[in-house]
């Protein structure tokens, strides 16, 4: 009997100090809750140099392909000094991803988010967070996914950059359309602008923006972010007419009103 009332007390303690870590979160607002449709299935996609942590939901295999490139998450901490780990603390392109209703959908984080393979070090998110290595590895990743199927890449700030990279330096996958959300497609303009650290090692879309303009391209800018001001990417996209503003949002916050459009394309 004393030991099942021990047991008893301590499922209700365990209990009580959920509650109160909920609670703390609401009032905190630090907290993120997450719905994983059951349709999405996580899975770890290894290459030679990095492992990808995926979310996706595949079922026509002949039909095309969507994929949301993560940002750049938690790379840099409030002080601006380089954090041990770049997973996202913000949830947008999960959600993104988790909403959309085409037959083949999948959520791609950046190398050494959510899982960390022995070559993570700090550079990969912080100077070579572009590396050619790093583009690479994702673009390796990418096509074990997707085979050789049409597909339309949608990436979030530096997850645009990626979406770049990827789609002119490696012509066999098929991409199909480029989309972006307060995209970085200029990072030695975006450096400059805040007055940080070039990203000395990586690699740059500004060498290939002949090739960027011949695909399809939508790019979404909020007119309130302050992380990726507008300007910069009128400044680089070819045809203006491909940009679409989205008024008051941020960086991670106000794109609900888009949000239906990102997910139909």
């Amino acid at each position: 009997m004393l030991i099942y009332m021990n047991k008893y007390n301590n499922i209700y303690n365990v209990m009580i100090i959920k509650i109160k870590m909920f609670i703390l979160c609401i009032l905190l607002s630090g907290c993120h809750t997450l719905y994983i449709p059951e349709d999405f299935a996580y899975t770890e996609v290894k290459t030679p140099d990095f492992d990808f942590a995926i979310w996706q939901k595949i079922t026509d295999k002949n039909a095309d392909y969507k994929v949301y490139i993560e940002g750049d998450g938690y790379s840099f901490n409030e002080n601006g000094i380089p954090t041990n780990d770049p997973t996202p603390r913000g949830v947008l392109v999960r959600e993104l991803a988790f909403g959309d209703t085409h037959a083949n959908v999948i959520y791609m984080a950046r190398a050494c988010q959510f899982i960390q393979h022995k070559k993570c070090t700090q550079k990969y998110w912080t100077t070579a967070r572009f590396a050619p290595e790093i583009i690479a590895a994702q673009a390796i990743a990418l096509k074990q996914i997707t085979g050789t199927a049409p597909i339309t890449l949608v990436g979030f700030s530096g997850g645009a950059q990626v979406a770049g990279l990827i789609s002119v330096l490696y012509p066999e996958i098929k991409i199909h359309k480029i989309i972006t959300i307060a995209g970085n497609l200029d990072h030695p303009a975006w450096t400059q602008y805040h007055q940080v650290l070039p990203l000395a090692d990586s690699l740059d879309l500004n060498n290939y923006r002949t090739q960027l303009a011949q695909f399809k391209q939508v790019h979404y800018v909020g007119t309130a972010d302050e992380v990726m001001p507008p300007f910069l990417n009128q400044k680089f996209v070819t045809d203006k007419a491909t940009i679409i503003k989205v008024k008051g949002a941020t960086h991670n916050n106000g794109w609900q009103s888009v949000i239906p459009q990102i997910q139909a394309y």
